[in-house]
């Protein structure tokens, strides 16, 4: 699997809420990827964000072992969710009313032979780019939005500017208790996988992802970004590409 990542703090905002990490475990064949994007005021949301992926990946490499089935890794993927939510909600409870209710959104991929395991919660979102053409999203936002676009009271389009675009419905930290929504992939070669938070969602389309994913793949997630900054960059922007040969 060949991987890029970057996170920008974008124009507007004074501190990057957003974490992601990589990982790539040779003995067993497994790689990890994670995307959080934080919230919770000043220093929360870092933190947030910060704790989410640390204990997701930590979860995850302790975890995961040679030859297990979609199941068991799906397992895994949700045992490890539980252990960042419970990290960020102790947290939380510890450092008193400054950072009480601190969260983040999360978004992740596991990925073995031709397999991918993508986890959400929140509107973070992971976007299958497929060798054959075009572009799907696979997740699902926890989000108003998302909820009014389902009923039809808005289009996906409107749906991109409306002012209530920012209010998701779950998140990592904020309750001891969470669920996320999880998906299995099959992975041709030369497809590809794209994890962002909302800072890239919002300032590129669809077709643009697309196109700078198809085009040199070295500085494709850079393209991307000078994408987001030519449009104000209002929020951070983190991304991960994943690519199967």
């Amino acid at each position: 699997m060949n991987i890029w990542g970057m996170t920008d703090i974008g124009l507007v905002r004074r501190e990057n809420q957003d974490a992601y990490a990589v990982r790539v475990c040779e003995d067993t064949g497994f790689t990890v990827c994670v995307v959080c994007d934080g919230m919770g005021g000043p220093g929360g949301g870092k933190l947030a964000s910060h704790i989410a992926v640390d204990h997701f990946i930590d979860t995850c490499l302790a975890n995961l072992r040679e030859g297990m089935d979609a199941g068991e890794v799906q397992q895994v993927a949700e045992f490890a969710v539980n252990a960042a939510n419970t990290a960020v909600y102790e947290r939380s409870c510890a450092e008193g009313a400054a950072l009480r209710g601190m969260g983040t959104t999360l978004v992740s991929a596991i990925t073995w032979e031709d397999n991918a395991l993508i986890s959400n919660i929140g509107d973070s979102r992971a976007y299958l780019i497929a060798a054959s053409g075009g572009i799907t999203r696979v997740t699902k936002d926890h989000s108003l939005v998302e909820r009014l676009v389902d009923r039809g009271d808005i289009t996906a389009e409107e749906a991109r500017s409306h002012p209530n675009r920012n209010i998701i419905t779950r998140a990592l930290g904020p309750d001891p208790e969470i669920a996320g929504d999880c998906y299995l992939l099959r992975l041709r070669p030369g497809d590809s996988l794209l994890l962002c938070t909302d800072g890239l969602i919002e300032t590129a389309t669809d077709q643009e992802m697309e196109r700078e994913v198809r085009g040199e793949e070295n500085t494709c997630l850079d393209r991307l970004l000078e994408i987001a900054r030519s449009r104000g960059a209002p929020d951070n922007l983190t991304a991960v590409l994943l690519r199967r040969p």
